[in-house]
């Protein structure tokens, strides 16, 4: 059963900086892309950032030179820091991985930020 869990967001001014973990488990991870996306209330849920094996992709132009997507495959982790955060980075983020002919969401952190 593949599993992903979200760790690593909260409460931050803006400016500041979080580090979001996914633990990943179930799936062949080295191999396997993993992605974060966001929601933000009322809105669709995009696609932040993508590491397929140790070529990552930014795609939202709004997190570009803010963001940085890593994974660390002896840990089966993926990691989104976050730095120069804004109030519209406001939002749950989920980690994203398709397996077995399938797509996989965990079940999301929350990020506020907010003076």
């Amino acid at each position: 059963q593949v599993q992903l869990v979200e760790s690593g967001g909260g409460l931050v001014q803006p400016g500041g900086s979080l580090r979001l973990s996914c633990a990943a488990s179930g799936f062949t991870f080295s191999y396997s892309p993993v992605s974060w996306y966001r929601q933000a209330p009322g809105k669709e849920r995009e696609l932040v950032a993508s590491i397929i094996g140790g070529r990552t992709t930014t795609c939202a132009d709004s997190v570009k030179g803010r963001f940085t997507i890593s994974r660390d495959n002896a840990k089966n982790l993926v990691y989104l820091q976050m730095n120069s955060l804004k109030p519209e980075d406001t939002a749950v983020y989920y980690c994203n991985t398709n397996a077995y002919g399938r797509q996989w969401w965990g079940q999301g952190t929350q990020v506020t930020v907010d003076s």
